[in-house]
């Protein structure tokens, strides 16, 4: 009997052959609300609540997310592990802003650090920390390639039981 697309797609846990590299963004699976905020160049601030999804797809080879900041976005991640590079492809897509960022993520002390483009090209490093089973501190930086890094949006996750 054929699979349906959800069957396909979804996955109940890790797979077995990678499950402990796949720690890394495991505790991000379940349902979250957010607090977020945006910082423009003009230096003003725009502040709302979210919400995030994720969890295990592709045989449990990967986790995909759907981060939803009302009005201002509304994409997935979808973040594979290579046992090659020891490491993460990210790959979010916002189809209703034509945004796309193609990041490697890799553990650096207690963070996750993503570091990649934009689709424009536009460096940029998105970073986790202050993880806990509950919640955890998301930072957005991009950089022109010449100065430091300016962050562009933050974001306060709470696990929804």
């Amino acid at each position: 009997m054929p699979r349906t697309f959800n069957d396909a797609l979804h996955s109940p846990g890790p797979a077995a052959d990678r499950a402990e590299k796949l720690k890394l963004y495991g505790f991000l699976v379940g349902d979250w609300e957010m607090d977020g905020v945006l910082y423009r160049e003009d230096g003003t601030k725009y502040e709302a609540k979210g919400e995030i999804h994720a969890g295990w797809v592709l045989e449990g080879r990967a986790i995909q997310d759907v981060w939803i900041f009302e009005g201002v976005f509304y994409g997935t991640t979808l973040r594979i592990y290579d046992p090659g590079l020891d490491a993460w492809h990210i790959l979010w897509s916002d189809p209703t802003k034509q945004y796309f960022s193609k990041q490697l993520g890799r553990a650096r002390g207690k963070d996750i650090v993503q570091e990649g483009t934009s689709g424009d090209g536009t460096p940029n490093r998105w970073r986790f920390t202050e993880m806990t089973s509950d919640s955890f501190h998301w930072i957005g930086e991009t950089s022109d390639g010449r100065s430091d890094w300016v962050r562009v949006s933050e974001f306060f996750p709470r696990r929804v039981r």
